[in-house]
């Protein structure tokens, strides 16, 4: 079997499963198209003072970041408990009630359109929902494919996820353009943002059904004792090394009741740290607020769309060089040279935007800084904390470090609000200061990643429990030496 070669059932899968990740950036950016159509409908009646109407939007904009902590929290725990698959179609379901719900949140309550801001608490509950399907998609997708991808291309297959992810962005930057194209304000005010929403409801629907017929994980199988179905599903992904990799799933799952610290404190704070730094680089304030950056470098509105387009297609361009090269290059290479490209980029975008000399040397840095993340930190993340755990603690060890990368990016999504609008850091530095904060993370992130952070590339998810040489006695070592691992 050659080096790269994965089976016509792996690649279906993988794709399948991507579905999540495309509904992971759809749901995120879909509210990008609607933010005034929301404050026209719902906040602007309440005729707030300046800084609670800023709030009360920005928490409605961020509304679905608090379901994806929560979902994020859970997934690990729900997909041991009901397998990858049964999750996924969990978050399906959430991604279509979503869907419906914030297109049509009167339905059930009072007549559509006439609701007014009475309606704002069922459109923010029905995002909070849509954000639960993000949070378990974010974690389980990746979880699954890394579960059914041979070692060779496992990087590859999970980075793939991450593409999915940023075109599910670009998908919906589309078609919410699209969308206001077909009316004037007022048409858009009263149903063009409804069918923004609407819209998810396709590629939801279509992802719940091509679940259907997705098998579990063979880990998973394993996991549940259910041996012989397990054997079957590696057979049909075309494991070569059938017995030997169904035996070393085995050993590596005789501590499924591991407690989480039974391979030590390390990889539990390295798996938080990379998801943290992931976030704390700066990348969701640079994401979200695109538009708004290249109005305070002096663009207008419509060109600021274009350029937001231009982001996006850089960023897809670059995570499909991380997918190409992170097997054979590894995880740390690339995640090291990714932040430095990024430190360098944060530094000089605060020393411009300071100077006053934001033109086309700001949107050049902006640009390799979003090139820098996609090919390391945005997907390789996601590859590294798919497979650093050991299998026995995965689920749990998973989902702290999902939980703590949502918090984290709503604390950056927050704050890079409060930061940029500060008038005192303003007359100092004129919007360059957070650029330079998340320049400084940059360079700490470089340094854990070459301090702290083993590579993975090559390793067996079975062997992961050898790379962190930690097990406490009794838990490990002892179910190692009861089925000893066959040589491959």
């Amino acid at each position: 079997m050659s080096q790269h070669h994965v089976s016509l059932l792996t690649a279906k899968l993988t794709l399948i499963a991507t579905l999540g990740g495309l509904l992971f950036g759809y749901d995120t950016a879909v509210i990008s198209g609607a933010i005034s159509s929301i404050d026209a409908n719902f906040i602007d009646p309440l005729q707030l003072s300046e800084p609670a109407r800023s709030s009360l939007s920005g928490l409605t904009i961020s509304s679905a970041l608090f379901g994806c902590v929560i979902g994020g929290a859970v997934a690990g725990l729900l997909a041991d408990r009901f397998g990858r698959r049964r999750t996924l179609m969990f978050a399906a379901l959430m991604f279509l009630l979503c869907s419906v719900g914030s297109a049509l949140p009167e339905l059930g309550l009072g007549a559509i359109g006439h609701m007014g801001a009475q309606a704002l608490l069922p459109f923010n509950v029905y995002r909070i929902i849509g954000g639960v399907g993000v949070g378990i998609a974010s974690l389980v997708s990746p979880l699954y494919i890394a579960e059914i991808a041979p070692k060779e291309s496992r990087g590859r297959l999970v980075s793939f996820n991450q593409i999915a992810i940023v075109c599910g962005m670009m998908v919906v930057y589309f078609v919410n353009w699209v969308i206001a194209k077909q009316g004037d304000e007022s048409w858009l005010h009263a149903f063009g943002w409804r069918w923004m929403f609407a819209s998810e409801a396709l590629p939801a629907g279509a992802f719940l059904a091509l679940l259907v017929g997705v098998p579990d994980s063979p880990r998973w199988l394993v996991m549940k004792q259910r041996d012989r179905e397990a054997l079957q599903v590696l057979e049909r992904l075309g494991e070569p090394r059938l017995q030997a990799t169904y035996n070393e799933i085995k050993a590596s799952l005789k501590v499924t009741d591991a407690g989480l610290l039974s391979f030590g404190a390390t990889v539990i704070v390295v798996g938080i740290l990379l998801s943290v730094f992931q976030q704390f680089v700066g990348i969701n304030a640079v994401l979200y607020y695109a538009p708004l950056m290249f109005k305070n470098m002096g663009a207008s509105n419509d060109s600021a769309m274009l350029q937001t387009v231009v982001v996006g297609v850089v960023n897809v361009a670059s995570t499909l060089f991380a997918t190409a090269t992170v097997d054979r290059l590894g995880r740390k290479p690339l995640m090291i040279a990714g932040a430095l490209v990024m430190a360098a980029s944060m530094l000089a975008l605060g020393t411009l935007f300071a100077t006053r000399q934001a033109g086309i040397g700001a949107l050049l840095a902006m640009l390799a800084y979003v090139a820098g993340f996609a090919f390391s930190w945005g997907p390789v993340v996601w590859v590294l904390l798919s497979e650093i755990f050991p299998n026995a603690i995965k689920g749990k060890a998973m989902s702290i470090a999902v939980a703590a990368q949502w918090i984290a990016n709503l604390l950056v999504s927050w704050s890079f609000k409060v930061i940029d609008g500060n008038s005192a850091l303003n007359a100092q530095f004129n919007h360059g200061f957070a650029y330079w904060v998340y320049g400084s993370m940059s360079v700490l992130a470089a340094l854990f990643m070459w301090r702290w952070v083993p590579e993975t590339a090559g390793h067996s998810l079975e062997e992961m429990h050898k790379v962190w040489k930690r097990p406490r006695a009794g838990s490990v070592e002892g179910a190692k030496k009861e089925t000893p691992l066959p040589s491959p």
